[in-house]
């Protein structure tokens, strides 16, 4: 059930990817991101992995026969669920890998475009398609969080709909 979650999310992040056409049928994408890192963006240079996934509803993802809700949605995920990097390069390239480092996950879904941080919001092109997100950094920047609302289905096939904060490390 971890995995319809996971999931969800895999779809979503698709989605961002989709193409996007005009009514001429042409491909309208937006241009990649170019130029010098302003100083703002630099702290965002680097290697950031999964460290937290939370949500503000008790939400039960395991299939262990037994009833134990959390809002810790990380400590109910497996290794390969919890193997998400974020890389972002100083010439504005960034990578996203799921199940880059654990061993025999089933899935891996990498993603490449270029970046952009602008008073806390990250923008990525990707696949044609822009994304902006609003970034929470901690006070001496090695961890960044985002959050969304999202409809998750539970192991016992319910539907809540919860706002789910990600936050990502930087590796040293």
């Amino acid at each position: 059930m971890k995995k319809k979650f996971l999931n969800v999310l895999s779809v979503l992040m698709v989605g961002i990817m989709l193409l996007s056409c005009n009514s001429d049928g042409e491909t309208n994408c937006p241009a990649n991101f170019s130029g010098a890192l302003i100083t703002e963006e630099e702290p965002l240079v680097g290697e950031w992995v999964l460290s937290g996934v939370l949500s503000a509803k008790e939400i039960d993802l395991t299939d262990d026969d037994t009833d134990n809700p959390s809002k810790d949605i990380f400590v109910q995920y497996s290794d390969c669920e919890k193997d998400v990097v974020y890389i972002f390069k100083t010439d504005r390239s960034y990578t996203y890998e799921l199940g880059r480092n654990a061993e025999d996950c089933d899935y891996t879904i990498p993603s490449k475009g270029t970046w952009q941080l602008r008073t806390n919001n990250l923008s990525l092109v990707t696949s044609c398609q822009l994304y902006i997100t609003a970034l929470e950094f901690n006070e001496d920047e090695t961890k960044f969080s985002y959050s969304n609302v999202y409809n998750i289905t539970e192991v016992d096939g319910s539907i809540v709909q919860t706002n789910i904060e990600f936050t990502y490390a930087l590796v040293p």
